[in-house]
């Protein structure tokens, strides 16, 4: 019994102990998040995510900096020289995305949103960050992901990225169209984002047409390992069609006042009135 006992007081510490070194690897802010991409998972044999440029550590007041070789994928600046020689640490799913309906956020912006501890977590999320051109993360701002007119000029010399600057639209390349989508389900499946009509079938048709790569399972696991946490619709335990969206504001107003049951206290012209007010809500919080 002595025996048992012993065996399942280690068990526990065991558990207790690997449940706690899990919690302690998920990066704890977007300063610590950037540098555990530097230092851990992204190296000088890995690609920009946007263009596909060779990455290697240059000298910079002597520490290694992480730089894009502009030779290797032919990119040209645009406008942004000094910008355009350095990595930047870009987030797929926006913060603006994921951060503009919260309080802090409406109260001081991205600044004030950084003591928000919901919102440290999603800033640092390993899974929804990709090295990018200095000048591209720029030019991406938080425009969509999406398509856009067939148009627009080369921008950046070989690399495909397009930005429409008027639409505030970027179209990725034929290549990374599935990473993005499949960062956009996991991100809004964890925090409870709404997508829209539109970028859902936008984002599982690029999920469909450009399918998990080995190169995108290697950086995955590594994100994995020091995350915490799998992106399901990257290890094939989920789908496009497994994602739903939560409710909208709307909907969760309207449904708390059917419940309440305060239409068996109205007229049916006010009834009628109340449905309609959903139904604008709905057009306005779920664009298609």
């Amino acid at each position: 019994m002595k025996i048992l006992k012993t065996l399942k007081t280690l068990l526990l510490v065991t558990l207790g102990l690997s449940l706690s070194q899990t919690a302690m690897s998920e990066p704890t802010s977007f300063s610590n998040a950037k540098k555990t991409l530097a230092t851990k998972i992204y190296t000088d044999n890995d690609e920009t995510f946007y263009c596909g440029c060779d990455m290697y550590y240059a000298d910079k007041k002597g520490k290694p900096w992480l730089t894009p070789s502009h030779e290797a994928c032919g990119f040209k600046p645009r406008k942004q020289e000094k910008r355009a020689a350095r990595i930047e640490w870009e987030h797929v799913v926006p913060a603006w995305y994921f951060g503009h309906q919260r309080m802090c956020w409406q109260e001081g912006g991205r600044k004030k949103c950084r003591k928000d501890p919901i919102f440290k977590k999603m800033e640092a999320n390993l899974h929804n960050l990709v090295p990018a051109i200095g000048e591209v993360n720029g030019d991406r701002s938080n425009f969509s992901l999406t398509m856009v007119s067939s148009n627009i000029a080369s921008q950046y010399g070989q690399c495909d990225m397009v930005i429409d600057f008027k639409a505030k639209k970027a179209q990725p390349t034929d290549e990374i169209r599935g990473d993005i989508a499949r960062t956009y389900f996991y991100m809004a499946d964890k925090y409870k984002l709404r997508l829209s009509n539109q970028d859902l079938k936008l984002y599982t048709a690029w999920n469909n047409s450009d399918p998990v790569s080995k190169e995108e399972l290697r950086i995955h696991n590594l994100k994995a390992k020091y995350q915490g946490e799998k992106n399901p619709y990257i290890t094939g335990e989920k789908s496009p069609k497994d994602f739903k969206n939560p409710k909208s504001n709307a909907e969760i107003v309207y449904d708390s006042l059917r419940e309440s049951n305060v239409e068996s206290y109205l007229s049916n012209d006010e009834r009628d009135a109340l449905k309609k007010i959903k139904t604008e809500f709905l057009k306005v919080l779920n664009p298609s």
